[in-house]
């Protein structure tokens, strides 16, 4: 039987490659909202973080989003990711 080739994705916080499955994406909507996509299928420009504090205030710091999306990213999204990440919330 074959095996399935699993999807790899860079955390623009750590630079490693993770499969996509263990990784959040925040992404830029076709009208330019930024949003935080759990299932992984919105359509738009992605970037991805590790599910790590580590990595999320690494990305706030040095403004990793705004960087990736040209765009002013709120306040909002970090402390949202930071909720995902610290209490395990999946209802976003």
């Amino acid at each position: 039987m074959k095996r399935r080739k699993v999807p790899l994705r860079m955390c623009i916080g750590c630079r490693e490659m993770k499969p996509k499955q263990e990784l959040i994406r925040v992404v830029r909507g076709p009208k330019g909202d930024i949003d935080i996509d759990q299932k992984g299928k919105s359509p738009g420009r992605g970037a991805y973080l590790c599910c790590n504090l580590q990595c999320i205030e690494k990305a706030e710091k040095h403004n990793l989003f705004e960087h990736t999306f040209h765009q002013k990213i709120e306040q909002d999204i970090y402390c949202r990711l930071k909720n995902i990440v610290i209490e395990g919330d999946e209802d976003i």
